[in-house]
């Protein structure tokens, strides 16, 4: 049975402790939603952050809610690279010993300084416990899904996160989406 998997690219994006987004917009201060994402438990806020490293910087990048117990700059290793961080592969909320950036509310010019944070998120895949179930996935577990197409190409290391939060989908970064011609969504087939 030809298994199909639906694939995203998750672009650059910021998730911010509640503590820290009071320091940049105010106390009591709640994200404002913009738009509902693919995961049911997460949404693009209508608030953005500028990012900055040194003299480097990259502007207006969105916040993800809801608020997380720690903050976690996700890059793709391009834009980890220009901003002149040496990019590190990690599973989301795995920061420990990560760099660390300022980031910056562009419009009162507010700033936090975040010890560490900055990750370039490794390849995953969300689904539910119904779907593991059905498909025989085990969270942890890496799996490979191919993308066909002119720029076909392989994914080995995609790793399995099973939530009853999650639906099934693929999160690719944009470096990654980039490589095998992902525009938008597409669909992938399990290798």
């Amino acid at each position: 049975m030809e298994i199909k998997i639906p694939i995203e690219v998750s672009a650059r994006h910021i998730h911010i402790s509640q503590n820290d987004l009071e320091k940049l917009f105010g106390k009591g201060y709640k994200l404002r939603k913009y738009k509902q994402l693919s995961q049911s438990s997460d949404f693009a806020a209508k608030e953005v952050l500028n990012i900055k490293n040194g003299s480097k910087e990259i502007l207006n990048v969105r916040i993800v809610g809801p608020t997380r117990k720690k903050t976690q700059v996700e890059l793709s290793a391009t834009d980890a690279i220009n901003l002149g961080i040496k990019p590190v592969l990690r599973d989301s909320g795995n920061i420990k010993g990560t760099q660390g950036v300022i980031l910056i509310n562009p419009k009162n010019k507010k700033k936090i300084k975040i010890k560490e944070g900055v990750i370039v998120p490794l390849r995953h895949l969300h689904c539910s416990p119904k779907e593991a179930e059905k498909f025989g996935f085990k969270d942890g577990e890496e799996i490979s899904v191919e993308i066909k197409g002119k720029r076909a190409i392989v994914f080995r290391n995609v790793k399995v996160r099973v939530s009853k939060d999650f639906r099934l989908c693929m999160h690719l970064d944009t470096d990654e989406g980039n490589a095998a011609g992902i525009h938008k969504k597409t669909k992938g087939i399990l290798a």
